[in-house]
């Protein structure tokens, strides 16, 4: 049986990749600014505070930046690539950030944004950050793919969850899309939107702005993005639960590297099952918190797959070899 701390997954600090670690830093201090915009800033655009936009993508990159930081320093080899390509990722990013602050200072839109060649420059500068980016994030999702990295447990949860990441940015592509009533209009100011089967700007879920009359694509782009974090956290808790088995004994399979390996597979699973989902509700047009049949038919199956495979997945600690020989003795 194989045991892990909560803490051997944890990184020191100065390990980690350091233009990543800066740009976490530059959106901390855009995070503060934005939330202190939307509280003195009284300007309205799209239906939500002007800052909205630059807090939520400042907090999100805030998340995402650390992960990639904190995965790119696990890789055995190809490190030089994995630091040029979180390089760039950095650079990108921070291009694509100082633009929508600077439309934000303009009080205009910074997505889909052609009103004036100024405003359409700025948002194809804005669409070129995002392939470039995306393309360096394949770059680390393909490194990790064939690095031989931590457990296998955790190795997977790298993984798959770059893989989902990789995913959920790409559903950003689909937003750039021009929707049929802006097609039937000619030199329109605005090409593509957030939302489905409805404008952008109306009625929305508070803090994330999300549609609540339609469907709305950064749902999933949020979910999927955002699997980066969970998905290793997931096993980060497996690893903790399972360091105080002495306390609790029922915890004692959780040690076992097999188990959670299996747990891992099925989350990943069910996490990759809930973002194409999310993904099929959005561009059906249906909003988040108002799923029809099909879409809690969907999720029904998910959750009764997913808790048999993890009920099974932990059954088998039962007939694993190290279980086997405890049993014998």
């Amino acid at each position: 049986m194989s045991s892990s701390s909560p803490h051997a997954h944890v990184t020191p600090p100065l390990r980690l990749h350091r233009p990543l670690l800066w740009f976490v830093a530059a959106m901390g201090v855009l995070a503060l600014v934005s939330a202190v915009g939307i509280v003195v800033d009284d300007r309205i655009l799209v239906g939500v505070p002007i800052w909205t936009k630059p807090f939520k993508f400042s907090v999100s990159f805030i998340a995402y930046g650390l992960s990639l930081a904190w995965m790119l320093s696990l890789l055995p080899r190809g490190r030089r690539v994995g630091w040029w390509a979180g390089t760039v990722l950095s650079v990108t990013s921070a291009i694509e950030m100082v633009l929508i602050t600077l439309q934000v200072i303009r009080g205009t839109r910074s997505h889909f944004n052609h009103a004036t060649p100024f405003d359409s420059a700025v948002f194809s500068l804005m669409g070129a950050t995002v392939a470039v980016l995306w393309l360096a994030a394949l770059v680390i999702a393909v490194l990790l793919l064939r690095a031989r990295i931590l457990d296998r447990a955790m190795a997977w949860a790298v993984r798959l969850s770059s893989l989902i990441a990789l995913a959920g940015a790409a559903v950003g592509f689909l937003m750039v899309r021009p929707t049929p009533e802006q097609l039937a209009v000619d030199d329109v100011p605005i090409s593509g939107a957030h939302s489905v089967g409805v404008p952008d700007g109306g009625p929305s879920m508070p803090l994330t702005g999300w549609a609540t009359t339609g469907g709305d694509l950064r749902v999933p782009h949020f979910f999927g993005m955002h699997a980066l974090q969970l998905l290793p956290l997931l096993l980060i808790v497996l690893a903790a639960l399972a360091a105080r088995s002495d306390r609790f004994p029922g915890l004692a399979r959780l040690a076992d590297e097999e188990v959670r390996l299996r747990l891992t597979l099925t989350a990943s699973a069910a996490y990759a099952a809930t973002f194409v989902l999310l993904t099929w509700q959005a561009l059906r047009g249906q909003a988040l918190l108002a799923p029809d049949g099909a879409t809690l038919a969907g999720a029904g199956a998910i959750v009764l797959l997913g808790g048999a495979a993890a009920a099974l997945s932990l059954r088998t600690t039962a007939t694993s070899p190290a279980r086997a020989e405890e049993v014998m003795a």
